[in-house]
């Protein structure tokens, strides 16, 4: 792995089809899901392919949705020694969901990804980032399923998510009963008073690839972890167009030829685990 550096870093993917996007759900109401046809494979083979090539484990926040339909990709991440966690189990906003509907949602996702072939999950990220202030109540659900660490506040101002003033790096919170969790926020770099998200997703496709090695680099002599986020319809370019305001399309499509050779560059670049191992935490019994 030329020009690693000695810190181990956390790269995640959120498991998820392209027609389970927020920027795409006027398109594919929940009701259609189970209609349209999965392109699962494509993305996860060249995930999969890319982390075997470079020594890298990762985590994988798999829907619950996914897991039930596609256990054999669960089967698949746990086999080759990555960390199967929680998305939630179809993609509603914490909002959306609320207290008693989030955890009926782990519940249910939990039981998915054990049928599976996983250990009980440890680690959670919330549909979109929507873990805000308003949805706070979320570690209080988190804590009483005995999770230990969350990736679901993006220390970002934004329209949908974000807690802008939040610990960029790695931070414990508590619970209302006092049980602590770890948040492992998705990188963002400190640029005139304000974080910068660097870490994945929409962004790593805009940012060319330069920018973001550097603004990565620059995060790693800060001493702090890395944590980078992807899905798998991220790696499928040829997916199918569909219709969406000019924004959505933009964000949804930009790039997608380049997020493989990216990343591949990225692993190149620096040592990548798991977020439980970056955290030092165990599997649940």
């Amino acid at each position: 792995m030329s020009g690693e550096r000695n810190g181990l870093h956390a790269v995640s993917f959120d498991v998820e089809e392209y027609f389970q996007v927020a920027n795409l759900a006027h398109r594919f109401p929940r009701s259609s899901w189970g209609d349209v046809t999965s392109r699962l494979d494509v993305g996860m083979q060249r995930i999969l392919g890319a982390l075997e090539r470079h020594g890298a484990r990762a985590t994988f926040f798999f829907l619950g949705w996914i897991a039930e339909r596609h256990p054999e990709w669960v089967r698949r991440c746990v086999e080759a020694g990555h960390e199967v966690a929680s998305h939630g189990w179809q993609h509603l906003f914490l909002s959306e969901l609320g207290p008693e509907g989030l955890d009926e949602d782990l519940a249910r996702t939990e039981e998915a990804l054990l049928a599976a072939g996983a250990p009980r999950p440890i680690g959670f990220r919330a549909s979109t980032f929507t873990l805000t202030r308003e949805t706070f109540w979320a570690f209080d659900v988190l804590a009483r399923r005995g999770y230990r660490y969350d990736s679901s506040i993006h220390p970002v101002k934004h329209p949908t998510y974000g807690i802008a003033d939040f610990e960029p790096g790695i931070s414990e919170v508590a619970a209302t009963d006092g049980t602590k969790l770890v948040e492992f926020p998705v990188t963002t770099l400190p640029l005139l008073g304000k974080n910068l998200p660097v870490g994945g997703g929409g962004y790593f496709r805009l940012w060319p690839g330069a920018v973001t090695l550097a603004a990565l680099e620059r995060v790693d002599r800060l001493g702090r972890p890395i944590a980078l986020y992807f899905h798998p319809w991220e790696f499928d370019p040829d997916q199918p167009r569909v219709e969406a305001p000019a924004f959505a399309r933009f964000r949804h499509y930009l790039n997608l030829d380049r997020t493989l050779p990216r990343l591949e560059r990225v692993l190149e670049r620096f040592r990548f685990t798991t977020m439980a191992e970056v955290l030092g935490l165990t599997p649940n019994e």
